[in-house]
């Protein structure tokens, strides 16, 4: 049984079963009501609310229910009896009784809140609610979520440990890698000019785990990226770390659904589908414009290119000519939008750089259309047969760079499903998205890039794939999977490289020399060079797992204590500027005086 301290039970634990017990509850001053000699406290703790009455009889106790204001905190002792009558809540768990306070002790007074704290959703500034954080997770809403995170954190544990997965930690000070993003560095006091870095990701480390012999790791693991934030990322996040050995793309997918399906049964209450769909990359792009679709809903893309090819409408014309495409999306009921409507969806896609948006609709028997006039009746009616519309509807198009048509399109398809309820709040589709490319090619820096990380597998099922590699690595499929959830990434992973001649060779179309490869992954190559199994995995990204769990749309309301879309912590203002001792004892020198616009 729970040892409770001060406590007989928690707020929210007493019932109509406890009637005539004498109990001891401790807790926050949510309400505080004066009812003609009777006052009434709304007594809270993590548990819940439970009405607590002050009686003149009591004295001293009465004095001090008096005395309370919000957020005091109070430990009270007292006999639970029922509600009289008509004055049940039947809104609250404790809404059938009350405790009549006998003896009542002030534990510590509060300053009044700068925010609301009960159990309706604060409409607080986001950025009072980040500088006062611990009142901001007194919310009911705030502490639902840490219970929950906690429970997902167990099933996830539970659910790995039960199928063979030893946890294991690897370290937070290591050294920088190339993984996408900018590294995070620490400098060392030990050795003036060098630094350590914050890791991206647990990735080298599980690989060496793998050699090492370990055959099954996991750990729920902070990483680290100096990138641009946005509603779905932060500097530091949360990933449920997983990796294999003598594995294969099926067993991983399997094992990865069976975790999914055990959270969300143990921690929604959901029954998921037992296997989830899979579509290739190039599909994924050609369908919905990203990676990472949203198939809750239609209004998919369609390539409309071979149907202005002989068009004189030089907006057209010249994109093609120039080796752009037209793609389009038919949005059923789509008339009723008006030109202003027309105007703000034009704007929305210019900001995926999108030069403009082609449109026309169907109404009252005619076709309307600002382009109408450079287009011939045969190509309007060709469109609407391939994109399957009709009367009521309106087709709207992008004529640009494959590249910006996708993304323009892709963005511009979930602002309408989600403008027009195109889906179910709580509805959950899954898919798996496969076949990346292996590499990209950056031309700002004229050489490849590595579109997961630089130690996928590369798809290598016959002789001209092993030719392409060093010939033609822009031909390449990784063997890469991303599990896509209502158009977020859920978790993303692959089948590693544990050859170190592929290994090298993958260095090598990414720019990278033998002397630098060794210099940044020697203790990898090494390990891979005394016998590496054939090994894989996959991260799944457990704030982002919240979000969807929870309904926030903010990775911040999931998080205990986030930054802001500018990287601060508010409540502790980080980050701040160094003691210059500290500085000379680093042997650091700041090049500009440091701000500390987030000092506190």
């Amino acid at each position: 049984m729970e040892d409770l301290g001060l406590r007989t039970h928690k707020v929210a634990e007493i019932s109509a079963a406890d009637i005539g017990k004498t109990v001891t509850l401790c807790g926050w001053t949510r309400r505080r009501r004066d009812h003609g000699g009777l006052v009434f406290i709304d007594l809270a703790d993590i548990s819940g609310i439970a009405q607590v009455v002050f009686t003149p009889e009591t004295g001293e106790a009465f004095k001090l229910g008096e005395s309370l204001r919000a957020e005091y905190v109070v430990k009270i002792t007292g006999e639970v009896r029922a509600r009289p009558e008509g004055t049940v809540n039947p809104k609250l768990p404790t809404g059938e009784v009350e405790v009549e306070v006998k003896e009542a002790e002030l534990l510590s007074e509060a300053k009044t809140p700068p925010l609301l704290i009960n159990e309706e959703e604060s409409e607080t500034r986001e950025e009072i609610r980040l500088q006062y954080r611990f009142l901001d997770l007194r919310r009911p809403a705030m502490l639902e979520v840490l219970k929950l995170r906690h429970k997902v954190y167990q099933s996830a544990r539970n659910y790995l440990s039960s199928n063979g997965f030893c946890e294991v930690e690897t370290p937070i000070l290591t050294k920088p890698t190339p993984e996408g993003a900018r590294d995070f560095l620490v400098p060392s006091r030990m050795s003036h000019g060098e630094f350590y870095a914050l890791p991206q990701s647990p990735q080298l480390f599980k690989q060496v785990l793998m050699c090492s012999g370990l055959d099954r790791y996991f750990q729920v693991v902070k990483c680290f990226r100096d990138e641009d934030f946005r509603a779905n990322r932060q500097p530091e996040f949360t990933q449920i770390d997983i990796e294999l050995s003598f594995t294969t793309e099926e067993q991983v997918r399997a094992m990865a659904e069976g975790l999914v399906r055990s959270v969300w049964k143990e921690c929604a209450g959901k029954d998921l589908e037992k296997e989830f769909p899979r579509i290739g990359y190039d599909e994924a792009m050609d369908r919905f414009g990203v990676d990472a679709p949203d198939t809750r809903f239609g209004l998919e893309l369609s390539d409309l290119s071979d149907l202005f090819a002989d068009s004189e409408f030089q907006v057209f014309k010249s994109n093609l000519e120039s080796g752009g495409v037209i793609k389009g999306i038919c949005l059923e009921g789509g008339a009723d939008l008006s030109r202003k409507d027309f105007d703000h969806l034009t704007e929305f896609v210019g900001r995926y750089d999108a030069k403009g948006l082609a449109w026309f609709k169907f109404e009252d028997g005619e076709i309307k259309s600002p382009i109408k006039k450079f287009l011939t009746d045969a190509q309007i009616e060709k469109v609407a047969e391939r994109l399957d519309a009709g009367k009521g509807d309106a087709i709207l198009m992008v004529a640009d760079q494959l590249s910006v048509a996708n993304a323009s399109l892709g963005a511009l398809r979930c602002h309408l499903a989600k403008e027009r309820g195109l889906f179910e709040k709580d509805q959950l589709s899954f898919v798996w998205v496969e076949k990346f490319p292996l590499f990209d090619f950056d031309n700002n820096q004229g050489r490849f890039v590595a579109v997961h990380h630089p130690f996928t597998a590369p798809l290598l099922e016959s002789d001209q794939d092993r030719e392409d590699l060093s010939e033609n690595p822009g031909k390449l499929k990784a063997r890469a999977y991303d599990l896509v959830l209502n158009g977020q990434e859920l978790a993303g992973g692959s089948i590693r490289i544990h050859d170190n001649s592929i290994q090298r060779e993958v260095f090598k179309q990414l720019g990278i020399s033998d002397d630098e490869a060794e210099r940044k992954f020697g203790f990898l190559l090494d390990a891979l060079s005394f016998g590496a199994p054939p090994h894989g995995g996959i991260a799944f990204g457990l704030d982002r797992m919240m979000m969807i769990l929870t309904g926030c749309d903010s990775i911040r309301d999931v998080i205990a204590f986030p930054k802001t879309a500018r990287g601060v912590d508010l409540m502790v203002g980080a980050p701040s500027a160094p003691d210059l001792e500290q500085l000379v004892e680093l042997g650091v020198k700041i090049a500009a005086p440091a701000k500390t616009a987030n000092s506190r």
